[in-house]
């Protein structure tokens, strides 16, 4: 069969790989794509948003199954777009996918169906969220409502701090249209955990746990970025955290989502928070996460085409959804000034050294080919570096050891990703 995967980072190289072990696919393209993309798919020069054309080349190309990676195209429609046409298509429809789209909207739906999460409120005017911000107790979480690239989240320690980032968020608009509305929530404290699934409007199958480490520097220092680092399984995802999540999380966002015309089919990604009261939910994403994927998807055991198809079908309670009994870590190889101001295309060396390496991968994120046909860094996340091990500790030397196999001018890494592996 013919698949198309629509996106350029990390995440989409990682679906990527996991599709070219298929047995069932003999040819994949990948729109845009990037330099690693293109030495196992044919990149195609189309944008993510580039509905209309996508469509086309679809259907001109015959293609079986197209898999949505970014989170950009699924709120916009881009799967409503294709069912239009009779395209099979891998992702939420834009109802459905408002479910990533905007906070208020599911911080509501965790509220009406009883599903744990942080206290909150909603806003669109700013001069109301100034005023509550006074009553309110610090530190608070500030949340533009819309898409920010994983970036329009603020922790505010103090009320000028909160202030401050209310005009940011809803005055300046520094994340753009995302900041029309915005949600201001209780700070919560504990251990962040992720956690994908596969989902088929009814049924509801996990993938292993990660942990992202989301700020720029060691220590959880520096800036909010897209991801420095990541590993799976995670250590505090606990026997009694997931029974807990699966009694009250997992299924009843599912079935809330379904309750509300919204069905929903596709990846529903928790970021969940494990408080002193019980684990809550953070944040829904509404595809893979990115560096998540680069660390859950290599230790998949199953083919990852015959589980989309039966989202797509509804045949997900007929799939045994297994995964390897390892862990895997991830650390991204970033350019020095990250995320505020990088200089790009210096030439990246070392990648043949990945080349029949068992167990280890190169994710490209921001890479790709210049003029005289060498691969060179084309943005602020270059590669994302994962290996495999018998277990967390194993797999975070190899991956540490294996970015030494990579150099690239204005090559940056955090050092720290898994080290609370060491603690668990």
């Amino acid at each position: 069969m013919k698949v198309l995967i629509i996106g350029s980072g990390g995440r989409e190289h990682a679906i990527a790989a996991s599709v070219a072990k298929s047995s069932r696919v003999d040819k994949i393209y990948c729109a845009p794509g990037n330099a690693g993309i293109g030495q196992i798919a044919e990149c195609v020069p189309i944008g993510a948003m580039e509905f209309d054309k996508l469509v086309a080349f679809a259907k001109e190309n015959q293609i079986d199954l197209t898999i949505i990676g970014m989170d950009d195209p699924l709120v916009g429609g881009v799967v409503d777009a294709f069912e239009a046409e009779g395209l099979r298509v891998f992702g939420p429809n834009k109802a459905a996918a408002i479910l990533e789209g905007s906070k208020a909207f599911s911080k509501d739906l965790m509220k009406k169906y009883n599903i744990p999460t942080a206290a909150y409120e909603t806003f669109d005017d700013p001069e109301k969220a100034l005023e509550y911000l006074k009553t309110a107790k610090m530190p608070i979480v500030l949340k533009a409502d819309g898409l920010a690239l994983g970036k329009g989240v603020l922790i505010c320690n103090t009320l000028e701090e909160a202030e401050a980032g209310v005009k940011e968020i809803m005055m300046d608009k520094k994340f753009g249209s995302a900041g029309n509305h915005m949600v201001i929530e209780e700070f919560m404290t504990g251990r962040e955990v992720s956690v994908l699934s596969f989902v088929d409007g009814k049924t509801i199958k996990i993938m292993s746990s990660a942990q992202d480490h989301k700020r720029a520097k060691d220590g959880d220092q520096g800036l909010n970025t897209g991801g420095m680092g990541t590993f799976s399984p995670s250590p505090f995802y606990t026997k009694e955290v997931d029974e807990f999540c699966k009694k009250y999380v997992f299924q009843a966002t599912v079935d809330a989502m379904a309750a509300e015309g919204r069905t929903f089919k596709g990846i529903i990604f928790f970021g969940l928070m494990l408080t002193e009261d019980g684990p809550k939910v953070l944040e829904y994403n509404a595809r893979f996460g990115d560096p998540e994927a680069q660390v859950v998807l290599p230790r998949m055991k199953n083919d990852v085409i015959d589980v989309m198809e039966a989202c797509i079908d509804g045949t997900l309670d007929q799939i045994d959804l297994q995964f390897e009994d390892n862990a895997a870590v991830c650390v991204v190889l970033a350019s020095d000034g990250y995320p505020v101001s990088y200089e790009k295309g210096f030439e990246i060396k070392g990648l043949e050294n990945f080349e029949d390496k068992d167990g280890y991968y190169c994710f490209h994120a921001g890479s790709k080919l210049n003029e005289e046909g060498k691969i060179v860094t084309n943005g602020g996340r270059v590669l994302g570096v994962t290996a495999k091990g018998a277990d967390l500790k194993e797999a975070r030397a190899n991956a540490y050891a294996a970015t030494e196999w990579i150099d690239f001018a204005n090559k940056y890494m955090r050092h720290d990703i898994g080290k609370a592996i060491d603690e668990a």
